[in-house]
């Protein structure tokens, strides 16, 4: 049978909207509501509990902190004498919540400064207690306790080990956020375990100078507190096994965040070579799904940041999640990034997203469990914080349109300055306001014909390319999961970015524009929007010509553009694409 819940504002409190808030919030957690309206008497109220036998009552007031005393002096006393037990809660703004704290009969409290997820937590029954088994221990405990609003991660590192450790501290006991992402800064990402090569000038140019694996402890320590938030950090770019062993055993990495085409040569984020990190990409992915740790390959988003154009990313999130899943990823975060690049319009890159999610879920199954999660682009932001602060707001109203299980919280001030703990904690507040207002809404703006059709365009696309890419690579087993391939499709322009700097061994030509709010290729010479199938063809076509002017032979198999999706190695079904 259903729990019963019995809500009403009592005495002369009119204010009902916090009480049937708070019912609404049980009803989606499986409860039968009983909602008795403003100013009830508890006289009345006691006569219901009689009537109805309910397992907790939820009472209000939100007028004069004093009046409220004499009715819970009254509650208390027929709480003594009622034969029924029942659980009882309290809202009320904060002056009178305090009033109500001197009584040892409620459970639970909201004074309008706690979140919903502190009201779902009391409704599922979990422990009020403060430590970190009530919050979860990991990430997937911690998405299941909240889910379906989502838990929150932020970027955090400042430039000195004491700062960063007082802001962990700081951002702990806000209880603002479940994820400190923590950001270091590049020479230790690239040198921690060569710190001779670093370049002592930009110690904290990015980030935490993390410098010893007992300053990763002291930060992790930093944590446990407050609402005990989870903390993860990104791969290194040198090192990237001893780095990702260095991160389990000191901060108990949440979740890993990989690569596959970057950190490198290809955007100067390390001295690799582009067909090295590949192959160290796969490998690190195996690395963490045999040690069960969840993986993120931050790909997608990476291409959007370049200013490639929208079919890439779309194709770049399949090839992720499939990497992932051939790994034996069990628990695969899907992160998408909105507003990204500039210039999207929200409907067009809406569309983006949901075309990402429909191919990226076509591969989920029992065995690989996908977790989206969303974030604003950095690029959208305003140096003027008040500007940027409504953009963050904007953005996040856009993401809840996808229902994600994490949000990656960017700073509002992050186009001025990294965010320190009092930056962090505002963010995540204005967030916590979108998500507020939104958790309980189904809107429906994928359903919009607009979107749908370019959400449907870019999946035909996407799947030319991929096909494209298995047809030319077919004498591979497994194209797609083969960093060799994969390497050779940024050489030669089939995944590429106008921001990539061209040269001999990165040969494509790609040129983009934003058209109808979206981010489309196109012939300079032509001004002509290019098709997928058009694109790629015309790169081999140039690289022949190319190849004929220097004497050396053509290669290349196929027609490269009719293979039918579905048959390439890697086993890229089109049924499957919901």
């Amino acid at each position: 049978m259903k729990k019963i819940i019995l809500g009403a504002s009592i005495g002369n409190c009119v204010h009902v909207a916090g009480v049937v808030h708070f019912l609404n919030l049980a009803e989606q957690e499986g409860y039968e509501t009983i909602f008795l309206g403003p100013a009830i008497s508890v006289e009345y109220l006691f006569h219901k509990i009689e009537e109805y036998r309910p397992s907790i009552v939820s009472i209000g007031y939100r007028l004069t902190p004093s009046n409220v005393i004499p009715i819970l002096n009254e509650i208390q006393e027929l709480i003594k004498k009622s034969p029924y037990k029942v659980r009882w809660t309290f809202g009320g703004t904060k002056p009178v919540a305090d009033e109500a704290r001197r009584y040892d009969f409620f459970e639970f409290i909201s004074d309008g400064y706690d979140d919903i997820k502190d009201s779902i937590r009391f409704l599922r029954g979990e422990s009020q207690t403060e430590d970190a088994q009530s919050y979860g221990r990991n990430l997937i405990e911690r998405i299941e306790k909240s889910y379906p609003y989502p838990i929150l991660r932020h970027h955090f590192g400042l430039p000195t080990m004491e700062a960063s450790i007082e802001g962990v501290k700081q951002i702990a006991d806000s209880k603002v956020l479940d994820v400190i992402s923590l950001g270091t800064d590049q020479n230790a990402q690239q040198y921690f375990f060569a710190q001779d090569n670093m370049e002592r000038q930009f110690d904290g140019a990015g980030g935490v100078p993390i410098r010893t694996k007992e300053d990763l402890e002291q930060l992790k320590a930093a944590s446990q507190r407050g609402n005990y938030p989870l903390m993860r950090c990104y791969s290194g770019t040198e090192d990237v096994f001893k780095y990702a062993q260095l991160l389990k055993d000191t901060i108990d990495n949440a979740w890993t965040a990989i690569p596959l085409y970057w950190y490198n040569e290809l955007d100067g984020r390390g001295s690799r070579s582009i067909e090295r990190s590949l192959k160290e990409a796969i490998e690190l992915i195996k690395w963490h799904a045999d040690r069960g740790i969840p993986v993120e390959i931050n790909e997608p988003h990476h291409w959007g940041l370049r200013d490639a154009h929208d079919v890439i990313p779309v194709a770049a999130a399949y090839i992720s999640a499939y990497n992932a899943k051939k790994a034996g990823v069990k628990h695969y975060i899907a992160q998408y990034m909105f507003n990204n690049p500039n210039g999207l319009s929200f409907s067009m890159d809406l569309a983006r997203v949901l075309a990402m999610i429909e191919m990226v879920e076509s591969l989920e199954d029992e065995n690989f469990i996908i977790f989206r999660e969303t974030r604003a682009g950095l690029p959208l932001f305003n140096a003027d914080e008040a500007v940027a602060k409504g953009q963050l707001a904007v953005s996040t109203f856009m993401q809840m349109a996808i229902r994600p299980h994490i949000i990656h919280v960017v700073g509002f001030c992050e186009a001025d300055h990294a965010a320190d703990a009092k930056d962090l904690i505002e963010s995540c507040k204005i967030v916590k306001g979108v998500i507020r207002h939104t958790i309980d809404d189904q809107f429906s703006m994928e359903k919009d014909e607009r979107i749908l059709n370019r959400k449907n365009e870019l999946l035909s696309e996407a799947k030319v390319l991929l096909n494209y890419i298995c047809q030319k690579f077919q004498e591979y087993r497994d194209p797609l999961a083969d960093p060799i391939v994969l390497s050779e499709c940024v050489k030669r322009g089939y995944l590429d970015a106008a921001h990539i700097v061209k040269g001999r061994k990165f040969r494509g030509n790609l040129s983009t524009r934003f058209e109808g709010g979206k981010c489309v290729a196109y012939d300079k010479k032509t001004g002509k929007v290019l098709g997928e199938k058009e694109r790629l063809e015309g790169l081999d076509n140039e690289q022949k010509r190319t190849d004929i002017s220097a004497g050396r032979r053509t290669s290349g198999t196929g027609d490269g553009g009719t293979f039918v999706f579905g048959r390439c190695k890697s086993k890229i079904v089109e049924s499957n694409i919901r």
